[in-house]
């Protein structure tokens, strides 16, 4: 029977870039989630960007199979979303006879639709690649082949795909990954409002101070740490460092993925001196998280970056509770990926020097925000 309207969901990679690649792509109903269609496939020897592509196309051509009239394309390949809606040129030559054929499907549909997700919303197709890289590194048998993938499913999701369907139901809270949000402790750039990316300002008195009421909420939210990982940027590892004094010294270490966005030229500038001197620039970022400050880093860019470092940490610590330290624009972008939230999300939530954020990352890929800029302890600082 044809449907009306379906949802892709495709993803692909190798071993090596290039080296042993495959593809996976999840047909789906837009209202009930049901799968409808998979397609997944060993291509020998590609890279990345050529096995994204072949998942899109098999996506694509599934969704032709059931007659859908409107598809959204989903996928967390920035570059080929990116390519296929005409906002980047496609320079490498492999690419443009798959973007084509792409391409060729897309008329085929009454209206197609493109959009980047972060990786965590795109675990079934992402399990689907995993399982066909896997099968052309090991040149396994068909049925070894079909056995490999749905145990890369069930890896990936927690769950058989095949019996399982969506549900409210609670989860068990000791199965997620539990990431504290904290946000560092003030400096002179917060308190005089001026832009604040990549320059190495130190924390105040009343930014350590901060960062020790922000160490005893962490103690009393979490009887247990695993780990406090850090922006390398002195105000957010001054923070961190007062966090894990008080949980019982876990390990602090920085990842550079964590680092605030770089604001380019408006670095150390006022909202008023920038909107002065740079007004149509301002006004395109504002716009769009697409567009970048003058020599600086869009909001795509963070939320990349950020979405690396959260699958490192779900992956990492199963299970376990974890500090994060780091700036205002990659907590927000969190928070945005976790809440499913449209880039508005980021321009009208508010988080204070010092404020926490919790949220719970399960194994079957659902999210649970817990608490948003909790301040309750810094009323006395």
């Amino acid at each position: 029977m044809a449907v009306r309207a379906v949802v892709i969901e495709a993803d692909g990679g190798s071993r090596g870039n290039p080296g042993p690649a495959g593809y996976g792509a999840v047909v789906r109903d837009p209202e009930t989630g049901e799968v409808l269609a998979e397609r997944s496939e060993s291509i020998g020897t590609a890279t990345n960007n050529v096995a994204e592509y072949r998942g899109l196309i098999a996506g694509l051509e599934a969704a032709a199979e059931l007659g859908a009239a409107e598809v959204e394309a989903r996928m967390d390949s920035k570059l080929v979303v990116e390519q296929m809606c005409g906002r980047w040129q496609i320079k490498h030559p492999g690419l443009r006879p798959l973007a084509a054929q792409a391409a060729g499907l897309v008329g085929r549909f009454t209206a197609v639709r493109f959009t980047w997700i972060p990786r965590e919303r795109n675990r079934h197709a992402d399990a689907l690649a995993n399982a066909a890289m896997d099968a052309a590194a090991s040149g396994a048998a068909p049925e070894a082949k079909a056995e490999a993938r749905e145990a890369a499913l069930v890896r990936a999701t927690g769950t058989d795909p095949a019996t399982t369907p969506a549900s409210w139901e609670p989860r068990p809270t000791e199965e997620a990954t539990r990431l504290i949000l904290v946000r560092h402790g003030e400096t002179e750039r917060t308190v005089r409002k001026h832009y604040s990316g990549r320059g190495d300002v130190p924390l105040t008195e009343r930014g350590r101070a901060q960062a020790r009421a922000a160490a005893a909420r962490v103690a009393a939210l979490a009887p247990s740490v695993a780990a406090v990982v850090s922006s390398p940027l002195s105000r957010c590892t001054a923070t961190a460092e007062a966090i894990a004094a008080r949980v019982g010294n876990p390990p602090v270490r920085t990842d550079d993925d964590l680092i605030e966005c770089d604001f380019g030229v408006w670095e150390g500038h006022t909202f008023a001196e920038v909107r002065e001197r740079w007004a149509a620039e301002l006004d395109a970022w504002l716009a769009s998280t697409r567009v970048a400050p003058p020599r600086g880093e869009s909001f795509v860019a963070v939320a990349e970056r950020t979405g690396r470092a959260v699958d490192r940490l779900r992956s990492a610590y199963p299970g376990e509770t974890v500090v994060v330290v780091s700036h205002v624009s990659p907590i927000k972008l969190v928070l945005r990926d976790a809440l499913a939230a449209g880039d508005a999300f980021l321009h009208r939530l508010y988080l204070d020097t010092a404020g926490i954020s919790v949220l719970d990352l399960y194994p079957d890929g659902g999210v649970a925000v817990r608490s948003v800029n909790d301040t309750s302890h810094l009323t006395d600082v």
